[in-house]
């Protein structure tokens, strides 16, 4: 039997071309995003594209919290089982510091951190009880250190990273793999405002490799593996009056 899927944030971006890829690769589908008619389209797509694909498809808002769990367990019996969970659902409001943009800074937290906390806990809880599972976060590779005019982006991004890091000792040997991915610049709507994108990669590129890194089991990488395994590094080290013109 094929493995089973759920990813949040679908309807877009990453999600859904990581959504189409997984599909071709022959897993079951559930997808999850805000708006249901973006979700029905990207059904629509991946079964003219794959026939014998299986996709199922729910309306969830990752920061309404007891919907979350209420949503993963209806995919369950959706698709017969899920297998992997990547919690993808992000947002970023370019929100700036000391401007009152408080609305914004809490909007980002709860729907990066604590909507993807809430989605790999429920995930987890399950794959507890069924004795394996495959848990994957989506953080960038600015979370590995602030980035101007960006601050609570990276912010929710790396505490997602940490509490991966501590799912994956706290989960440690009960049969369940944790995957920290760190995207540096795909083509999304999510950075397409951006006047620059260095290195960028199309988005069905990127999708392939998070399903390449998901199938081997990474416990974490940069997407793409170069140069951002080399950039993100560097960018731990490079001095203040640098990071402050970027």
């Amino acid at each position: 039997m094929s493995k089973g899927v759920f990813i949040t944030g679908a309807s877009s971006g990453i999600g859904r071309a990581l959504a189409l890829e997984m599909g071709r690769r022959g897993y079951r589908l559930a997808l999850a995003a805000r708006r249901m008619e973006a979700l029905e389209e990207i059904r629509e797509t991946i079964l003219a594209d794959t026939p014998r694909a299986e996709v199922s498809v729910r309306k969830l808002d990752v920061t309404d919290f007891d919907d979350v769990y209420a949503a993963f367990q209806e995919m369950v019996g959706a698709i017969g089982g899920i297998d992997i969970v990547v919690a993808n659902a992000g947002v970023a409001l370019g929100e700036r510091i000391g401007r009152g943009d408080f609305d914004k800074v809490r909007k980002t937290i709860d729907v990066n951190l604590t909507g993807a906390i809430a989605t790999l806990d429920a995930a987890a809880a399950y794959f507890l009880a069924q004795g394996k599972g495959h848990l994957v976060g989506i953080s960038t590779v600015v979370a590995w250190r602030g980035m101007p005019k960006s601050s609570v982006y990276c912010a929710s991004k790396a505490g997602l990273a940490v509490y991966m890091e501590a799912m994956r000792a706290e989960l440690y040997r009960k049969n369940i793999d944790v995957t920290v991915l760190y995207p540096g610049y795909i083509d999304t709507p999510l950075n397409d405002m951006l006047p620059s994108r260095p290195f960028l990669i199309d988005v069905q590129k990127g999708a392939a490799i998070i399903a390449r890194l998901i199938e081997k089991r990474a416990k974490s990488s940069t997407v793409p593996v170069f140069p951002w395994n080399i950039i993100g590094r560097i960018l731990k080290i490079l001095p203040t009056r640098i990071i402050a013109r970027m």
